[in-house]
Parts: C-alpha cells; sequence; structure tokens
C-alpha cells in the first residue's frame, strides 16, 4: 500500500515536470495549479464554505490537507470556528481571531471530483502559458520572427513562432502573396496585445520597418551602425523609397545598401516579393532630401514653405508623369518618406503662373495709387508686391528706377500712403461693425485687418482672445485616409508663426487677468558682466 502510494506521489511530480517542460513554464505553477486543483474537490467533499488549504512536497509529492479554522468564543459554525479553549490545547499561543490549522485525512478522488480537478489544471496551465507568452514577446516588438505557416483562415495567416502563434492579418500580407501550411514565413512584430483569449501577437509584411530590419540584416554596415536609415515609405508589394545617411564619409551609403552587382537589395527584394526599391541619400536640407526622393525624375526648381511643411517643386514638362508616378505613386511615396506636402507643376504651369502674379500685382497698383499700366509694370518689375512695400520703403528705391526721378518717387509713395490710410478707415469702420472691441490693439502683433479677421470669426473682446487656442489662430492639418486635410484658422491670411500667435494668446490671457505675468529678472541677478567673466577666467588661470 505504501509503495503504491509513494508511486503515485512520485507520478505527480513527472506530471507536473512534463506539464512544464511542454508549456514552457515554471515548475512551480504547475504544482501550483495542482494544489489549487485539490483544495477545489476537498471543498466539494467537505463544503464550500470550508476553507481548505492543500500542500504539495516539492521533493517527495506528498499531499497535506489542512482546514483553516478561525479561533472564536462562541463557535456558530463547526465548520470554520474553533473554541479558543480547543484552540490553545493545539496551540498555546492561540488568541481569538487567529487561524487554526486543523489536518484533514487524505482524499479518495470520486470521478467528478477528478474531472473538476483536471479542468482547474488545464485553466491554470493554460493562464500561465498566456503569461508566459505575454511576458516573452512584449519585449520584441520591432523585430524580425522567422516561423512556419500553420493555418489560414479567411485570408488571415496563422504563423506557428515556436513558442507562440502570431496573426498576419489580410491587410498586413503582400498583395498577390499566397501560403499554404507548412511554409516558412518571415514576418515583423509591429504589436502584441494581452486579449481575453490570451496574448494576440501581431506580425505584418506590409510594414515600412519591416523592410528597414530586411536591410539591417543584409547590409553589415546598418548592424555596425555606421549607415542609418532615416526614413522608409512603402506601396506594399510595388514600390518603397528608403532614405539611407553614413556616419563614415568615407563609406557610400547608397552602394552600401546596393551591394555588388546588387546583390543585397536583390535579398531584400526577393523577399518581398519583387518590390522596386529606390535607396536614397539622405540629406539635412530639405530642398535636397525632397529632390533626391522624386528619383527617378528631374528636378529644375523647387520652392519650400517651412511653416506650413509645403514644397513646390518645378519640373521639365517631359518630366511630370515620371514625377507623379503610376497613380501618383511617386510623389505619395516620397511625401511620406521626407515628412512634406508636394505640389509637383511643370515649367509651363510655372511661367503662366508668375504671369499671372505679374498681371495681378500690375492691376493693384494701377487701382489702388491710380498709375498707368506702364509705371505699374515697371514697379512689379523691380520686384515691389505690395502697397504697403511703397509706402515704406526708402525713397531712393523708387527713384533710382530707370525713368523715374525724384518727384515721380515722392508722388507715388505719397499715393501709396493715401490708399493704405483709405483702407485702414475702411477697415476700423468694419472692425467697429462687427463689435470688435479697441482693446485687442493693446496685443503687441494686432493690427486693424487682424482684429477685422478675428470680429469675423467671432473673437471680439480680450476674453475671446485668451479663450483661443493657438489652432484657432493659425489652423492646423491632419491626415485623413492618407490625405492631407487642411484646417483654416482666423488669422489663415496673415503670415503669422504659431509662436507668435501663442504669444498674442498668452498675452490676451495676462490683460484678462487670467494668469499672473513672469516676473522680469532683477538687473544684473543671475547675469555675469563681461569684466566678470574675464576676473574669474584670470582667477582660474
Amino acid at each position: 500500500m505504501n509503495a503504491a502510494v509513494s508511486a503515485n506521489r512520485l507520478e505527480l511530480l513527472q506530471i507536473a515536470d512534463a506539464v512544464a517542460r511542454e508549456k514552457s513554464i515554471e515548475r512551480e505553477i504547475v504544482i501550483d495549479a495542482m494544489e489549487d486543483a485539490i483544495q477545489k474537490a476537498a471543498r466539494s467533499r467537505y463544503g464550500n464554505e470550508t476553507e481548505v488549504r492543500a500542500e504539495i512536497d516539492g521533493k517527495t509529492g506528498e499531499i497535506r490537507l489542512n482546514r483553516l479554522l478561525t479561533v472564536v468564543e462562541t463557535v456558530e459554525n463547526p465548520a470554520i470556528e474553533i473554541l479558543l479553549e480547543d484552540a490553545q490545547e493545539r496551540n498555546p499561543a492561540a488568541r481569538v481571531g487567529d487561524m487554526i490549522a486543523d489536518p484533514l485525512p487524505p482524499l479518495d478522488f470520486g470521478r467528478i471530483a477528478a474531472q473538476s480537478a483536471k479542468q482547474v489544471i488545464v485553466q491554470k496551465v493554460r493562464e500561465a502559458e498566456r503569461d508566459r507568452q505575454y511576458d516573452e514577446y512584449k519585449d520584441r516588438v520591432g523585430e524580425v520572427i522567422n516561423g512556419v505557416v500553420k493555418r489560414v483562415e479567411y485570408g488571415n495567416v496563422i504563423v506557428d513562432m515556436g513558442r507562440g502563434e502570431g496573426i498576419i492579418r489580410r491587410d498586413e500580407m503582400i498583395p498577390r502573396e499566397a501560403y499554404r501550411p507548412g511554409d516558412r514565413i518571415r514576418a515583423y512584430i509591429f504589436d502584441v496585445r494581452r486579449e481575453p483569449r490570451g496574448p494576440q501577437i501581431f506580425l505584418s509584411r506590409t510594414h515600412p520597418q519591416f523592410m528597414a530590419k530586411l536591410f539591417g540584416q543584409e547590409v553589415p554596415e546598418i548592424y555596425d551602425g555606421i549607415i542609418e536609415i532615416r526614413s522608409v515609405a512603402r506601396d506594399a508589394g510595388s514600390r518603397a523609397k528608403i532614405a539611407v545617411i553614413s556616419n563614415d564619409s568615407s563609406i557610400d551609403p547608397v552602394g552600401a545598401c546596393v551591394g555588388m552587382r546588387g546583390s543585397r537589395v536583390q535579398a531584400v527584394v526577393q523577399e518581398l516579393q519583387g518590390e522596386k526599391i529606390d535607396i536614397i541619400p539622405w540629406s539635412p536640407d530639405a530642398a535636397s532630401f525632397i529632390v533626391n526622393a522624386l528619383a527617378p525624375a528631374e528636378v529644375a526648381k523647387v520652392v519650400l514653405d517651412e511653416d506650413a511643411e509645403r514644397i513646390e517643386v518645378v519640373v521639365p514638362d517631359e518630366q511630370l508623369s515620371l514625377a507623379i508616378g503610376r497613380r501618383g505613386q511617386n510623389v505619395r511615396l516620397a511625401s511620406q518618406l521626407t515628412g512634406w506636402d508636394i505640389d509637383i507643376l511643370t515649367e509651363e504651369e510655372e511661367s503662366q503662373r508668375r504671369q499671372a502674379e505679374f498681371v495681378e500685382r500690375t492691376d493693384l497698383f494701377v487701382d489702388a495709387i491710380d498709375v498707368d499700366e506702364v509705371v505699374a509694370q515697371l514697379l512689379v518689375s523691380e520686384g515691389f508686391t505690395s502697397v504697403e512695400e511703397l509706402a515704406y520703403v526708402e525713397i531712393d528705391e523708387i527713384s533710382s528706377i530707370e525713368g523715374f526721378d525724384e518727384d515721380t518717387a515722392f508722388e507715388i509713395q505719397t499715393r501709396a500712403n493715401e490708399c493704405l490710410e483709405r483702407i485702414e478707415n475702411e477697415r476700423d469702420a468694419r472692425r467697429q461693425e462687427l463689435g470688435v472691441s479697441d482693446e485687442l490693439r493693446e496685443i503687441e502683433g494686432i493690427d486693424t485687418a487682424m482684429m477685422v479677421a478675428l470680429g469675423e470669426d467671432d473673437v471680439k473682446t480680450m476674453e475671446d482672445l485668451a479663450g483661443c487656442a493657438t489652432d484657432d489662430l493659425v489652423g492646423w492639418t491632419e491626415r485623413k485616409d492618407g490625405e492631407v486635410v487642411r484646417h483654416d484658422g482666423a488669422l489663415k491670411n496673415f503670415e503669422i508663426s504659431r509662436e507668435e500667435a501663442e504669444r498674442m494668446i498668452m498675452a490676451a490671457r495676462i490683460k484678462a487677468g487670467w494668469i499672473e505675468p513672469e516676473p522680469e529678472p532683477v538687473e544684473g541677478e543671475g547675469e555675469e558682466t563681461e569684466g566678470d567673466s574675464e576676473d574669474v577666467a584670470a582667477t582660474d588661470a
């Protein structure tokens, strides 16, 4: 009988070892699960209210069962309570409220109890396996894994990664790519989530960083950090652009990524099902980088708007289709790679636009300062673009124009000032009509034209301006379905930066008494005069 018991005990430990090995979890976790199962079976035998504790000896496999009883002065429920006198017989130090362990005889499992215990063990082991899987993979986001296709469900590929299962959703697969169970597959871990049904490991073959990691495996210089991948843009299965820079001036980053006769880049292309890859030298100069990114198209001229992160690119007429690419692919990838919005014009379109601007400015001067067309054209040709410029430049700049003398220049400037005065009066009348408060003039940088624009956007008092966000004044952009959507602010027609708009709002909040102005530093405090620093330097020397 004893031999059979000891065999059972050893068998219990062997089962725990086997389960721990198979599921890659700690042996203690399996033994804890067995203890929980025995406790559940014991409670069904002795009553659910009974507090039962099971312990399995990790060396011998011996099972000890105890019932926990609360020490009380008057017993109401003998299943969970024990008299103080009885408790003190077992443990003289026992006090009311303590817990006393009462040994229980070994439990003979029935069929139902054994089945219930098995379910508890399976459930606990499964939970432990899930925790182990989550802990193992949560820190591996950003890695490329090799796996075997386990099954394909509705276009989603389930991958066996050895110590876990990952899923590649249909939209994360390269188009026209088909896998069957048993196929080897490489993918990028881009997300690991803890979910009720277990950890979900999401894999991708279309993620831009998948390509970057593949280059890291093929190009030793990238692995060693000599060459950096600054940005990647992909149209999965079709075309991609990758920007690289070398930290060693003697190594050509593009040549290193291409390899001898294209061997390195071809290895990546084959893994990505023939995706065409443009390798582009990264440059800190935005214009140069964008010109490189539009390769293979040639660029004639660029005009940058740094505040809006927008660039106009002028290309020769015959290069337009190449610059845009099939269905806009080339310019779209270049925009994703650089982070700039790119507008492409042909030289002819740019010429037409310049002519239209010339005519528009000529008409402006003819109407505003009442000069004939020839004089207006001369002013535009010299680079004058607005009436303000004519009013505020040195008079010599106008009189030095060929065919003009000082009297003509003086007359033009006088008319420009009269025009501005007339416009200012009209704007002030409009400002009053909108009910915009005079006090807004106290904010540095705000003029009458801005007050009209603010009034039209229902910002009429100091409190209204104080309650604005920077976006309310300068506008903002957001990406929707891959397209950039621009939302205009109240001051959209004025060239003010976000910093200037923020300064105006903060000034309004101070004026409105919402916040306290920052105290100005006391003169000489925290500052070193030139003489002081020289004295210090002399002392150190």
